[in-house]
């Protein structure tokens, strides 16, 4: 143990590390009043947030559009980087199953774990290994579990300085010892173990716990970042997935793995609490704000609609074009809203309006709602 570390450390990075201390923590780490002050803040502004989302009549608006960015940052935090035009097309043709290979479809993918999670948890009301399993294989599309018991897995150093390749920490591994230490995880997120009792502060934990128990061969960031979210919505948080952390962890990436290395290595709790719950208070007051302009945008272009006395239902076209960035003709006509002539025509007609901008790639018409775009890119 590190002197003054109440966190037994790392001592060799080169081999597993299957003395990684099983929870719950000393309950001296968390009685820090920086981070008791950090947490206060964090509570108000996923209170503010939740408040915000439960009073938006169609839920569908804000979780389509806040978790498809949701799904780009988090991806991107694994170098897995994708174009807002790639992903808003491919989106809006459907479900990536129907896509080919490529960074789009991996960040659907994503998207396609998020819910799943969520109804599996909304089903089973506990975390277990097959809510944990059934994540990975929608991000990685696999059918594998939790990796062997002989895989040799390293965290290695990037960039292309001197250390590069060197290995920075080895998850543990042998045989029983990942699922053990993934039980011990899996009681500590369903209130089984209750240090530290406050939810946020458990979060924290959590994930960094499932990284550095790194119980798949890949993924395991995207997988936690996953499981943060869900775990609010299970302890009654958030009342949908919609809160938009990767969006603080790619800003601030470096830092993030910094952290992470710097509690096994020196012990550091402190620094990654308060990082996470500044990454909860300043993605809810951000996701607050998107939500605040998607709302006053949407109010804005249905009044533009309601007076021009030729475009019929245009509360259905706007939360049509409110869904998802890209829009298509058949949007409109599978929904049952207008026949595929009048929804043309409709959605020609908010081109000249300038509330629309019309995209053609690869020889299909897209609808682009410009303002939607904007919000969700800031």
């Amino acid at each position: 143990m590190q002197k003054d570390s109440l966190y037994p450390i790392n001592p060799d990075r080169s081999i597993p590390w299957n003395d990684l201390p099983e929870l719950p923590l000393e309950e001296e780490i968390f009685l820090d009043l920086e981070v008791y002050k950090q947490l206060g803040k964090a509570k108000e502004a996923l209170a503010l947030l939740n408040g915000r989302s439960i009073a938006i009549p169609n839920q569908g608006i804000l979780v389509n559009t806040i978790t498809l960015q949701e799904a780009k940052d988090s991806s991107a935090i694994e170098n897995i980087f994708t174009t807002e035009d790639e992903l808003y097309k491919a989106y809006s043709e459907g479900k990536s199953g129907e896509l080919k290979q490529g960074t789009a479809k991996e960040v659907l993918r994503y998207i396609e774990a998020l819910w799943r999670g969520y109804h599996y948890l909304d089903e089973h009301n506990n975390f277990d290994t097959d809510y944990f399993v059934l994540v990975f294989n929608e991000i990685k599309e696999t059918t594998e579990r939790y990796r062997s018991p002989v895989s040799r897995v390293y965290i290695r150093q990037g960039g292309s300085g001197p250390n590069a390749g060197k290995a920075v920490y080895t998850p543990p591994r042998g045989v029983g010892i990942v699922e053990r230490k993934m039980d011990n995880l899996i009681d500590f997120l369903n209130g089984s173990i209750n240090i530290p009792d406050e939810p946020l502060l458990k979060l924290a934990v959590a994930h960094y716990q499932l990284e550095v128990i790194h119980p798949f061969s890949d993924g395991n960031g995207r997988t936690g970042r996953i499981m943060m979210i869900h775990f609010l919505c299970k302890n009654g948080l958030l009342d949908n997935p919609i809160l938009f952390l990767s969006r603080y962890i790619m800003d601030h990436r470096q830092e993030y793995f910094d952290l992470l290395a710097g509690v096994s290595q020196k012990g550091d709790w402190k620094s990654w609490l308060l990082y996470m719950l500044r990454a909860v208070e300043f993605t809810s007051r951000l996701t607050f704000d998107k939500i605040t302009d998607i709302l006053a945008v949407k109010e804005d272009m249905l009044e533009l609609l309601k007076k021009n006395s030729e475009i019929r239902r245009p509360d259905d076209l706007i939360e049509a074009i409110f869904t998802q960035p890209f829009t298509k003709v058949s949007h409109l006509t599978n929904k049952g809203i207008y026949s595929e002539n009048t929804a043309r025509d409709y959605l020609n007609k908010m081109v000249e309006m300038r509330l629309l901008e019309k995209r053609t790639i690869h020889g299909k018409h897209y609808y682009l709602n410009t303002e939607l775009k904007r919000i969700l890119s800031y």
